[in-house]
């Protein structure tokens, strides 16, 4: 009989200085979500296309291979298990087209400097068109750095930036290795933090934007997802995903759940930033990915921002 229970409770697997390996704690989750990619690049009319998901996805094993199915085989006899898997898909690809549609628009209003906070398996130094003198820097822990590297190079796969890695933990003085690794502190940057915040403690969130925001010259810009809770029968993806492939990507246990933290659009609002915000059912619902009325409680809950640095604050 397949064992749906509830994972175990929120934050039990994370310890202070916890590290990873890409099929292990935070790193299985970038797994996770190139395979939604993957999944979304291979289907009919795609709404992103990230021709390298696949690759990184498949070569950290079969199991992950098949998470990628478009069709989400694995999950044949279960058509809820189906649809609601089939809806985490079409949110991880609307919130990719939401961040990729930044990042064009900061092309165009001349950033030539991007950083991507958590970076985990996220291809964009290759697969967008970036203006020939772009630097696009990358954090993230050394061993997921090391394994996204090694997996496209073997793959021929050429970075369409000057990409560089930034092996760092974002809970540590990660500036230091940023700018060691040369980023220029006097130009506006294109800043990103997808799918992050939640496997931050709510102070480390507070000191991640103080940081980048230090780091940031006037016309800088950001972009933010900001998790809501998630519901319990959202939980059940993850215990399908168990259960059916044995691949244990537990979310719950792996975010922090503060009941005090910081709001990020108040925050950044309050620091200088002119934020503007998208609920992400909205965005779905925009670019024909609405969620179904009886799919509510299996579907993310998320706002999705983008914010401009005119001048920091004192």
């Amino acid at each position: 009989m397949t064992d749906l229970s509830d994972p175990p409770s929120p934050s039990s697997l994370r310890t202070s200085g916890d590290s990873w390996a890409i099929t292990e704690l935070v790193g299985a989750t970038a797994l996770g979500v190139a395979a939604a990619r993957a999944a979304e690049t291979a289907g009919t009319s795609p709404l992103i296309r990230d021709e390298f998901a696949s690759v990184l996805v498949s070569s950290a094993g079969p199991a992950w291979a098949r998470l990628a199915d478009p069709e989400v085989g694995w999950l044949d006899g279960d058509e809820h298990g189906q649809r609601a898997h089939r809806l985490g898909i079409d949110y991880q690809a609307v919130r990719t087209h939401f961040f990729d549609e930044y990042f064009a628009d900061a092309i165009r209003d001349g950033l030539r400097q991007a950083v991507i906070l958590a970076a985990g398996l996220d291809a964009r130094a290759y697969r967008l068109s970036w203006a020939p003198d772009s630097v696009v820097y990358e954090i993230d822990q050394p061993k997921v750095l090391e394994y996204k590297t090694a997996t496209l190079q073997s793959h021929g796969a050429v970075p369409a930036a000057h990409r560089r890695t930034v092996p760092a933990d974002l809970r540590d003085d990660w500036p230091a290795a940023l700018i060691a690794a040369g980023f220029d502190r006097t130009q506006p940057t294109a800043w990103l933090a997808e799918g992050l915040l939640p496997y931050l403690p709510s102070d480390a969130q507070d000191r991640l934007f103080e940081m980048f925001t230090a780091l940031s010259a006037p016309g800088s810009q950001v972009a933010i997802e900001v998790f809501g809770m998630n519901s319990s029968s959202n939980n059940q993806r993850w215990a399908r995903m168990r259960a059916r492939l044995g691949l244990d990507v537990n979310v719950q246990a792996l975010t922090f759940h503060e009941p005090d933290r910081s709001d990020a659009a108040q925050w950044l609002t309050e620091h200088g930033w002119r934020v503007r915000a998208t609920n992400n059912r909205d965005e779905m619902a925009r670019l024909g990915r609405p969620v179904p009325e009886d799919l509510s409680e299996d579907a993310v809950r998320s706002t999705l921002l983008r914010a401009r640095l005119d001048q920091p604050s004192a």
